[in-house]
């Protein structure tokens, strides 16, 4: 199976320069947690409601002021939408990201695969992959808190 037949086509994106309640906006009207980020046809960072919660209203930030450049993630991971879903999947596990950006032969975003898509996969290798993504690292910030 390859992410093109799980992956969700119905994507939201926004600009760079948008600002940041103009995001938490769509997000919330559109009942989702990521959107991608794109300058013209470029895929550009990533924002999450977490990168919100964190780096704008934990870090007292202007809300006003703030842009979505400011706080989106620029280190993207993406995948391609002819890729081997389990292969992806152990990719996510491996680098505990729950969402990947799903680009086209030509490098267009067409989509997003989640954890939730991998549920189509074979129970075992979808429950390892969720284990491995949800896994808490010894080496992350506030890992000694779980121990």
């Amino acid at each position: 199976m390859v992410v093109g037949e799980v992956m969700n086509k119905n994507i939201q994106t926004i600009s760079p320069d948008a600002s940041i309640v103009e995001a938490a906006a769509k997000m919330r009207d559109g009942d989702f947690g990521v959107m991608p980020v794109m300058d013209g046809q470029n895929l550009v960072g990533m924002l999450t409601d977490r990168d919100i919660a964190i780096r704008v209203v934990a870090e007292g930030k202007d809300l006003q002021k703030c842009t979505v450049e400011d706080v989106m993630t620029p280190e993207i991971l993406t995948c391609n939408e002819d890729d081997d879903l389990e292969e992806i999947a152990q990719m996510m596990a491996d680098k505990q990201v729950r969402r990947l950006p799903v680009l086209d032969m030509n490098k267009k975003l067409v989509g997003i695969v989640s954890v939730g898509d991998l549920a189509i996969m074979d129970q075992d290798q979808a429950g390892e992959a969720l284990g491995g993504i949800s896994e808490q690292r010894h080496d992350e910030p506030g890992a000694q808190l779980h121990q």
